[in-house]
């Protein structure tokens, strides 16, 4: 017969303390009411949850243990914060001992992982070393691994090696990777720099780089730059860039953005220009670059580092029809405060393709009012009609009401 079946056959309650499981007779002649026992439970569990949310573990053990002692359908949570109580209270032997007991009770409760989550942390708050191939659940694994950041680098590097270089979960790699980024053991930097090489795990070769960035230095920086100048793939280096811009080394992204042989990289390492705010640079090159397609990346560059005032300067005086039209969107983009300028350019502008450009700039900005205002002083049909087709399409009263006015004018 199954030990609950038999233990309910006989009217006694299991009370889970420590190690070991008492049987004691059960305190009811007669077992209590569904309900009742249902809310008692409810209540006793609630009790114990307090308990721990005001960090009274003792308080919160006794409560637990009343709810387990009911064997009810709260037990197997009411077994696992025991276990924590019992970690808390400093007593881990009873707590590991509790948490044994629940994997052996309820196979299949949802507790378990949790449960399992808190054996490690027992473990390592009582000194134990669990290394990351004791544990099977990935997740378990890489908290493992975030414990070796604490400990002696010397004495965790070759596990992570071990880890990085093995037939490893890639999370679980990727995780160890992170480790070893953060230790300044000479043994660790050399092997993130092979790993950033491609020579040890090209799996993991961008992820190295990327952690390269971050780490900064110069040393990092010229390590980085080697390996640019000797790969072949292109995801590598557009990685790399980005991880010059992590570091800080405008330099090394703007000798790519002027001399790179790969355009994309170059739209890379210009967009990245951008992002790092290096305005005077763009206009640099923004004056000698002959590529129509370039010029536009960089116009584009110009919008994300908000330099509206030479993005207004292209607006004016480009004479490429579609440069000047990426410089006008791009200036709708960067906000309202333009639409004088860009009502200005719409007044003035012969060109059609510019008017378009304008139109669009005022709808990304949604700026129904000067959309409004140019719909009711455009004649030419076409550009009314994007006009009015831009605003049926903007969720806001002055355009419905203009849509309104539309529709009773006709």
């Amino acid at each position: 017969m199954n030990i609950r079946k038999l233990l309910a056959a006989f009217g006694v309650a299991a009370i889970i303390s420590g190690a070991s499981a008492t049987l004691v007779a059960a305190p009811h002649a007669y077992p209590e009411p569904m309900d009742a026992r249902s809310e008692r439970e409810a209540d006793l569990y609630e009790q114990g949850t307090d308990a721990v949310d005001e960090g009274d573990w003792n308080d919160a053990l006794r409560a637990f243990k009343k709810v387990a002692e009911m064997n009810g359908t709260r037990a197997d949570g009411a077994v696992y914060w025991m276990a924590y109580s019992l970690n808390r209270l400093g007593r881990r032997s009873e707590a590991l001992s509790t948490i044994e007991a629940l994997k052996k009770a309820y196979p299949s409760s949802q507790w378990l992982d949790d449960a399992r989550a808190l054996d490690l942390e027992v473990r390592q708050g009582s000194g134990q070393r669990v290394g990351p191939d004791q544990v099977d659940d990935i997740e378990l694994k890489m908290i493992a691994i975030q414990s070796l950041m604490h400990t002696d680098p010397e004495k965790a590097f070759p596990l992570l090696e071990k880890i990085v270089k093995g037939p490893s979960h890639r999370k679980v790699k990727e995780q160890a990777l992170f480790v070893l980024s953060q230790s300044s053991s000479p043994k660790a930097q050399t092997l993130l720099a092979s790993i950033a090489r491609g020579s040890a795990d090209p799996d993991l070769q961008e992820d190295a780089v990327q952690y390269l960035g971050v780490a900064g230095g110069e040393r990092n920086r010229q390590l980085l730059a080697d390996i640019y100048s000797s790969v072949s793939s292109e995801d590598v280096k557009e990685q790399i860039l980005q991880a010059f811009m992590v570091a800080g080394d405008k330099q090394r992204i703007l000798n790519a953005a002027k001399g790179e042989k790969n355009t994309d990289l170059r739209e890379t390492a210009i967009q990245l220009l951008g992002v790092m705010g290096a305005r005077a640079d763009l206009h640099a090159m923004y004056a000698t670059e002959t590529s129509r397609d370039l010029r536009e990346n960089i116009i584009q560059a110009l919008f994300v580092s908000g330099d509206a005032e030479k993005l207004a300067d292209l607006a004016k005086t480009e004479k490429d029809v579609e440069l000047r039209s990426e410089a006008i969107r791009s200036l709708g983009l960067i906000g309202k405060n333009t639409a004088p300028l860009l009502l200005s350019l719409y007044a003035s502008e012969p060109s059609q393709e510019v008017k378009e450009a304008v139109i669009e700039g005022f709808f990304v900005q949604g700026n129904a009012r000067a959309l409004i205002d140019l719909s009711k002083k455009e004649k030419d049909r076409e550009l009314r009609k994007d006009i009015v087709e831009k605003l049926s399409l903007m969720q806001d009263d002055e355009a419905v009401a203009y849509m309104l006015q539309i529709l009773e004018e006709n």
